[in-house]
């Protein structure tokens, strides 16, 4: 007898759809089954907490002294103002006006006297109307031939009284120069004497040396005495 098959039915259609829901299920099920745990039934202390009721403290309560305000001063006492009699008589001081009027006398002024001041007035050697006169130069008759002589004059003069000796004492050697410049004042003295060395013991000797300078006729400008400066160099070789 030959078994009856309908011929729609396929039942190998669907196996591999069955075999992969099969599968996921049976992984779903191990799964499972392995991360499960039982626990024994055991009473667990989880401790009790006492909350006792905190007592409360009683709170002191301060007042704040308030303290009084101290007394105010006293009062000044008033001053006594004593009256004095004025005994004295005080003078009273006029001053009178200044304004005139037409009828006021115009008071004549006499002749006014002009008094000239003389004054100090410095003329260079170089340029004055006439150079003073060392005493020897006299005879010279222009302005010329005076300054000539009167450089000639002093120059002798402090070659004679210079201490030559001193610039060894010193400890210079060598060509030594001194500057020199005075006055010759209207009335024919020495004044105003300065001096530059290289040596202060120098400047001190060149000073006592002009200041040993004999009086001479002062130099004039438009026939008034005037003061004529004066530069006079001192150059000396110190013998080694």
């Amino acid at each position: 007898m030959e078994p009856k098959k309908n011929p729609k039915a396929n039942v190998s259609r669907n196996s591999s759809l069955y075999f992969a829901i099969g599968l996921a299920l049976m992984l779903f099920l191990t799964n499972y089954a392995i991360n499960y745990k039982t626990y024994e039934k055991e009473e667990i202390d989880i401790g009790m907490i006492e909350m006792e009721a905190e007592e409360e403290e009683e709170m002191v309560l301060t007042e704040q002294i308030q303290t009084p305000p101290p007394p105010p001063p006293p009062p000044a006492a008033p001053e006594v103002i004593e009256i004095v009699e004025d005994e004295v008589e005080v003078e009273e001081t006029v001053i009178e006006s200044t304004e005139v009027d037409q009828e006021t006398e115009i008071v004549e002024v006499e002749e006014v006297e002009v008094v000239e001041v003389e004054e100090d007035i410095d003329v260079p050697f170089s340029v004055i109307e006439n150079v003073p006169v060392f005493p020897g130069c006299e005879k010279e008759k222009s302005n010329n031939a005076k300054r000539q002589c009167m450089s000639e004059k002093i120059s002798k003069f402090v070659n004679k009284k210079f201490n030559t000796d001193l610039a060894g004492d010193l400890g210079l050697s060598g060509r030594q120069r001194i500057n020199v410049i005075f006055k010759i004042d209207k009335t024919g003295n020495i004044t105003g004497i300065r001096a530059r060395a290289p040596h202060p013991g120098l400047e001190k000797e060149a000073k006592r040396v002009i200041g040993l300078l004999p009086k001479m006729q002062p130099g004039k400008q438009r026939g008034k005495p005037v003061n004529v400066p004066y530069s006079l160099p001192i150059i000396f070789q110190v013998q080694d």
